[in-house]
């Protein structure tokens, strides 16, 4: 049975990207769906099929949770109030590795991010943080994750799907400036929509990326990313695929509530094929052996495989050295090696695939430590800390002063500037969205790229 009905599962480009995949699961694939495919002209080189969407640059985000040790992580060796401050856990400096003239430099175990620093394919933002900190993990990671001081709202990565991807049906025809659509009262919610649009590792997508409209593909192992039921018995696997491949029934409106969840269907197989093939896209590069590296492989397998895909997001735990954290040693040198070497890998793949000019990578804390250690060898919640931004897009360097050490809030650093302001800078120079629109606010992007 066939349908003669419009385009609804993927863009041009998706189809021209993925015609592997297609081909593959071509019996099951409805008419419809391929008689659009093949109806398809090839897209002129460097064309963007889909207003306000900048589809060649990748943007990943990197969360180290529990609360990143700033002051341990960039090194202000120079300023001797560093030590008194941290007597028992402080970077020696001569363990320390300088960075240019600047009288910060890098923990030693982040000599895999010096590597990529002395390529020029690292800069870093000091003292970053927000008005009124909040040290519960909560809710300064909320804060993070909706641009918002309340911590309320939509992700601002899901703001950004839902008021940029226009082309993927996140908003009614119109474009900008028009509410989101929701099942409720719009069943053409998804008309479109690109399933892979952002992609999280991990059991659920994080706030950042949760829209009105549209959310990320979430999932720890590709391997999982399947319907639940597909190793239960041969028979129920084919009649799933027969129903949730087959189309809409004869005499149902593709506008319909059954047209939309028909096709929601029809998104998450194609997707979960499309996902699972790409993750095991073999790398360029030996990756070392800790989950955030894991995490990294499959990003840039995806990446290799040219998924539609414009966000990724991973995460590494542990940051929150209250006891024991040690200073050139300890359980957070460990956690920087880790890092360090997993995006050096990362960028090392990147490079081999022809990939990395278009990745820019974004690393985040939901706040730094106090500035004086602990009776426990460590160090309580604190307030501002660096962010690395990575790729060869990037202004290399120190990009700011870091923060006083005399000058402090109740023990804490002082932010010197808005997270937000990173974050306008990604949205406008690097996704082409309006930040302005997405933020709330308006935010002096930092600067954070290279001068075209």
């Amino acid at each position: 049975m066939s349908y003669d009905l419009p385009l609804t599962a993927f863009t041009r480009r998706q189809f021209l990207s993925t015609g592997l995949v297609m081909a593959s699961a071509a019996v099951a694939v409805p008419h419809f769906i391929q008689a659009s495919a093949m109806g398809l002209q090839r897209a002129q080189p460097g064309a963007k099929s889909i207003p306000g969407v900048n589809e060649d640059n990748i943007f990943v985000v990197i969360q180290l949770s529990g609360g990143n040790d700033g002051l341990n992580t960039v090194v202000p060796f120079g300023d001797q109030a560093y030590y008194r401050a941290r007597p028992g856990i402080g970077v020696r400096a001569d363990r320390v590795i300088k960075l240019s003239k600047a009288e910060e430099g890098l923990h030693p175990s982040l000599a895999p991010l010096a590597d990529l620093y002395n390529e020029g394919l690292l800069g870093i933002v000091q003292g970053v943080g927000y008005p009124n900190p909040n040290r519960s993990h909560f809710k300064s990671m909320d804060i993070w994750h909706t641009a918002e001081t309340s911590g309320t709202g939509e992700g601002w990565l899901g703001k950004y799907f839902d008021s940029e991807c226009v082309g993927f049906g996140a908003f009614e025809s119109g474009g900008r400036g028009r509410a989101p659509a929701t099942p409720a009262t719009s069943p053409k919610l998804g008309k479109g929509h690109n399933p892979q649009i952002g992609i999280a590792i991990g059991a659920s997508a994080p706030l950042a990326m949760k829209g009105r409209a549209i959310s990320a593909v979430s999932f720890e192992s590709a391997d999982l990313f399947r319907w639940t039921g597909a190793g239960e018995g041969d028979t129920l696997a084919q009649g799933y695929e027969q129903i949730t491949r087959a189309g809409l029934p004869a005499g149902v409106d593709p506008d319909s509530n059954t047209g939309f969840l028909t096709r929601t269907a029809l998104d998450a197989q194609i997707s979960s094929d499309m996902i699972r093939k790409a993750v095991g896209t073999r790398p360029r590069t030996q990756y070392p052996n800790s989950e955030l590296a894991r995490q990294l492989q499959m990003v840039a397998s995806m990446i290799q495989s040219k998924l539609s895909t414009r966000v990724y997001y991973v995460s590494m735990g542990g940051f929150d050295t209250h006891s024991g954290q040690g200073g050139e040693q300890g359980r957070h040198a460990n956690l920087l090696g880790q890092y360090a070497a997993a995006i050096k890998a990362f960028y090392a793949d990147l490079k081999a695939q022809g990939n990395d000019g278009r990745v820019l990578t974004m690393t985040f804390s939901e706040f730094g430590r106090r500035v004086g250690q602990n009776a426990s060898q460590g160090t309580d919640h604190g307030t501002a800390a660096p962010m690395f931004l990575t790729g060869p897009m990037v202004t290399p360097g120190v990009l700011n002063p870091h923060p006083s050490l005399s000058d402090l809030d109740q023990g804490d650093l002082k932010y010197t500037v808005d997270f937000r302001q990173v974050y306008a800078s990604v949205l406008e120079k690097w996704l082409t969205a309006d930040a302005r629109r997405i933020l709330g606010s308006k935010f002096d992007p930092a600067p954070i790229f290279r001068k075209s």
